[in-house]
């Protein structure tokens, strides 16, 4: 009995939690808008420090440093004097959506069972009004590239927007890519507290052998006429095609060498490393590939005994300095709340070696480009989405990273959230301001 009352209430307070979920999603834009006076980080490594930004129907069409703006071309103007303007902050490789409380396995849709699942779209499982999503939104991360976990072959990622009613509002980019675990090379024994053994993992040929058997399968379908329909087969169409990218989460130097060479010999051109820990001793193999990487979250241990206590810091000056192409992401324990982190993920690349533009590129227009949707957003420039906030100092250090003002897609939308209804509440019983 008291094994279900637990249950019961765990439900309960997951309900609880959905049904008073994020903010209403703010109306299209109406009316046309004008910061000015705002340092403004272009994204691209170029800042304007007395910036002029307009935007209408949800597209930028003013990026000036030009203090002679027509400021009455624009129904709303912002003065932003001595703050900081930024392109909105995209998260990769995010289970944003899909899951609310770990607890809760009603609530947890992030797998799927199976070993070979292309088909499966993670996007129709994102749940627009998650209560986590209302978290991130106040540090700057405005769009997120919602993805499946499981399997070898996990599933289909989508890229949304985080501020919508329903999935198919946030879509914005749609069955961007697909998803593979490649098998590890080695076999680790133990645990976080207590270190076991590393051995070779004697099924890794017999595995690579069954996952260039699907591909080679899946081209084949694709590529000649078929007697019988093969949803999963199918669903691997754009790989081939160029229209979509294969994301290979992997992070050995081997496993990551021979990914990429299955990959290429299927005839899989769109390749980006998920990842990639050990990727600073290829670089140059990655960048005569035209192959991004996306690194995992960058505030962790080393995995190797003998690895340099900073290299996760530092993985992405290396990888910089090497002419790979680099963005961030926060996979792991904790993802999803760890999220609204990223910017100052970012910020540790800077105490690490990165200049502090090189640095915002990481959220901003490189993993617009490793997602392919720098055509539309990931810098401020004329023609792309609104998509953009203003902070009161440097986005990428949470001491300042404080938030006055996003936009999404030129809509104005709301920063409050679960957190800050209780610190308004608290103040006010203590007669704070």
């Amino acid at each position: 009995m008291i094994h279900k009352k637990i249950v019961y209430l765990t439900i309960a307070l997951a309900l609880s939690l959905v049904s008073t979920a994020q903010q209403t999603p703010a109306p299209k834009q109406q009316k046309s808008v004008l910061i000015i006076n705002a340092k403004a980080h272009i994204g691209n490594g170029t800042v304007l420090d007395n910036s002029a930004i307009g935007f209408k129907n949800g597209k930028i069409d003013l990026v000036s440093n030009d203090k002679n703006i027509a400021v009455s071309n624009y129904e709303t103007v912002i003065d932003a004097k001595g703050k900081e303007v930024y392109p909105g902050f995209i998260a990769p490789n995010s289970t944003l959506g899909l899951v609310e409380i770990d607890a809760v396995k009603s609530s947890d849709d992030e797998s799927e069972i199976g070993t070979y699942n292309p088909h499966v779209r993670s996007l129709i499982a994102y749940t627009a009004d998650s209560k986590v999503i209302e978290t991130v939104r106040p540090n700057g991360i405005l769009m997120a590239q919602i993805t499946p976990r499981g399997g070898i072959i996990s599933g289909t990622s989508s890229i949304v927007q985080l501020d919508a009613w329903h999935w198919s509002d946030a879509v914005i980019k749609e069955n961007d890519g697909i998803h593979m675990e490649f098998p590890s090379s080695f076999k680790r024994s133990g645990s976080w507290f207590e270190p076991g053994t590393i051995e070779a993992n004697k099924e890794y040929t017999n595995q690579i052998q069954e996952i260039n058997t699907f591909f080679t399968n899946a081209k084949a379908y694709n590529t000649t006429p078929a007697k019988e329909r093969n949803l999963i087969f199918e669903a691997t169409k754009g790989l081939f095609n160029g229209e979509q990218t294969l994301f290979i989460h992997a992070g050995e130097e081997k496993q990551m060498i021979d990914a990429i060479q299955l990959a290429k010999n299927n005839g899989i051109e769109k390749i980006v490393i998920v990842g990639g820990y050990e990727a600073h001793k290829i670089g140059n193999y990655l960048k005569n590939n035209h192959i991004g990487v996306l690194l995992k979250r960058v505030h962790e241990m080393p995995e190797n005994d003998d690895d340099d206590i900073d290299l996760p810091f530092k993985l992405a000056k290396l990888l910089t300095d090497q002419g790979v192409l680099v963005g961030l992401e926060n996979s792991g324990s904790h993802e999803r709340m760890g999220t609204r982190n990223l910017p100052f993920l970012a910020g540790t690349c800077v105490a690490y070696g990165l200049g502090k533009e090189q640095a915002l590129q990481l959220i901003t227009s490189n993993t617009a480009k490793i997602l392919g949707i720098d055509t539309f957003c990931g810098t401020l420039e004329v023609g792309k989405d609104a998509t953009l906030f203003i902070s009161e100092g440097d986005a990428l250090d949470m001491r300042t990273n404080k938030l006055t003002t996003a936009f999404i897609q030129g809509r104005s939308i709301s920063l409050e959230t679960h957190q800050t209804k209780l610190n308004d509440r608290y103040k006010t019983k203590f007669n704070q301001k």
